[in-house]
């Protein structure tokens, strides 16, 4: 059963809980009637709450197999998200006069009901999701981080449907790759991981053939580790990799994408001027300086342009040089503190979204002066240069550290992962769950 798959059963399955919840909730309040009720004041209102629901079900990572385990952290989330769409419910039901319905106590008896619901099939769907043998029993040939990576976040989550049944270095593989045939046999491997550099040997390349003959999968490293991370490894890439699996020219999405945000940020400018004009009204007023922070990043294809931000630091912030910024900065302004945690100080970037020079998706835009330190400390650091940066982006959502050269090389890792997968759904996830981070853990 594949992970996209087993995703699909979970969205069903929450789908038909909360119509479940629905129905019993009609029942304990008009018995047989149930059902009339249903079609002549339920049903349309009810479903678009539900579709709101599942959204955000998603943004809260309910969906993200990793997470779904029956431990604190998730019955934690579960009750989180139920409660803050019990909220929207509310709202909704009170605030759109066109649904009809303002059901005070359907609403409480439905929410009481789901939640027991849910709880239990999550529960259920949890515990099947770990049962019983997995379909992909893997045997994991190499040495080295990725491997450690990989082969631990297989043992930490087995719903994501595979099993790690042996483990055999490099070495050994070069020595006795008629080995590679026993240990498939003896553990009933279905899929065996290689590194592609072991692939250049000929005998244990004719080995692997006839392992793929007779009915095994043979993963490269870094598509499995890719899978499985949602990043790629960056120690175990080559130059040949980048080249087959990074597209350097303008995709068709790239110039649909490219439209509709120029058409989106112009909109939300619009619409939140109000806003930002009283934005600028504080920075004015608590501290000495421009509203308005200049600072020259460097953009697609390594050319550098100009990024608006309302100023959260002192002008002399930067007296001895330029400084990565740090969570809690003493160099903040008063004001400087709250625009950074809500992200506000941002907003004249829909500006730069307007002029072609940035994403709403994409690598993070660094400074000149870093962009050629890190150049020189991490290799192919200059592909994340190949396409727009980001308001936000892949790298932003997973890794919230940025302090160091490691950091950064973690960062990298996952946006290459996004310029191979750039798509209108990764885009609309990465905006989501950024959504999410914000409001859930501003730090």
């Amino acid at each position: 059963m594949g992970n996209r798959f087993k995703i699909f059963l979970f969205v069903v399955g929450d789908a038909v809980a909360l119509y479940l919840g629905l129905f019993l909730t009609l029942f304990i309040r008009y018995g047989a009637d149930f059902y009339g009720e249903f079609l002549d004041a339920h049903a349309l209102p009810f479903t678009v709450v539900f579709a709101l629901w599942l959204v955000l079900f998603y943004v809260s990572g309910l969906y993200d197999l990793r997470r779904l385990r029956n431990n604190l952290d998730f019955i934690k989330t579960l009750f989180l998200a139920v409660a803050v769409n019990a909220v929207i419910a509310v709202l909704l039901f009170y605030l759109v006069p066109a649904f009809g319905i303002a059901p005070k106590t359907n609403l409480l008896i439905f929410i009481a009901v789901f939640a027991v619901v849910e709880i239990a099939w999550r529960r259920l769907a949890n515990r099947l999701m770990t049962f019983g043998e997995s379909p992909n029993r893997v045997l994991v040939i190499g040495d080295g981080p990725a491997v450690d990576d990989v082969t631990r976040t297989i043992r930490e989550n087995p719903q994501l449907g595979y099993e790690i049944r042996a483990e055999l270095g490099e070495g050994e593989a070069y020595r006795a790759p008629e080995a590679l045939k026993d240990i498939a046999r003896r553990e009933r491997v279905t899929m065996i991981v290689v590194p592609h550099a072991l692939k250049r040997d000929a005998r244990l390349t004719r080995t692997l053939y006839e392992l793929f003959g007779s009915g095994l999968a043979v993963v490269d490293l870094v598509a499995f580790y890719e899978t499985i991370m949602r990043k790629v490894p960056l120690p175990d890439l080559e130059e040949a990799w980048l080249i087959e699996n990074i597209a350097a020219e303008v995709r068709f999405y790239d110039q649909l994408k490219r439209a509709a945000e120029f058409l989106g940020a112009l909109v939300l400018g619009i619409v939140l001027l109000p806003l930002e004009l009283l934005i600028a009204l504080l920075v004015r007023l608590t501290s000495r300086g421009p509203v308005i922070y200049k600072q020259v990043r460097v953009g697609e294809k390594e050319r550098p342009f100009t990024l608006y931000k309302f100023r959260t630091m002192r002008v002399d912030a930067e007296k001895d040089g330029a400084v990565w910024a740090s969570v809690r900065d003493p160099r903040a302004t008063p004001i400087g503190h709250f625009l950074r945690l809500s992200h506000f100080d941002e907003l004249p970037q829909l500006w730069n979204i307007v002029k072609g020079d940035i994403s709403f998706v994409g690598p993070r835009p660094e400074r000149p002066e870093f962009v050629e330190k890190l150049k020189r400390q991490i290799p192919y650091y200059e592909v994340r240069l190949l396409i727009k940066p980001g308001v936000t982006g892949w790298a932003q959502i997973n890794y919230h550290k940025d302090a160091t050269a490691e950091d950064v090389m973690q960062k990298l890792e996952y946006d290459i992962y996004y310029l191979k997968n750039r798509s209108i759904v990764l885009d609309w996830a990465i905006i989501l769950k950024t959504l999410k981070a914000i409001v859930s853990n501003p730090e």
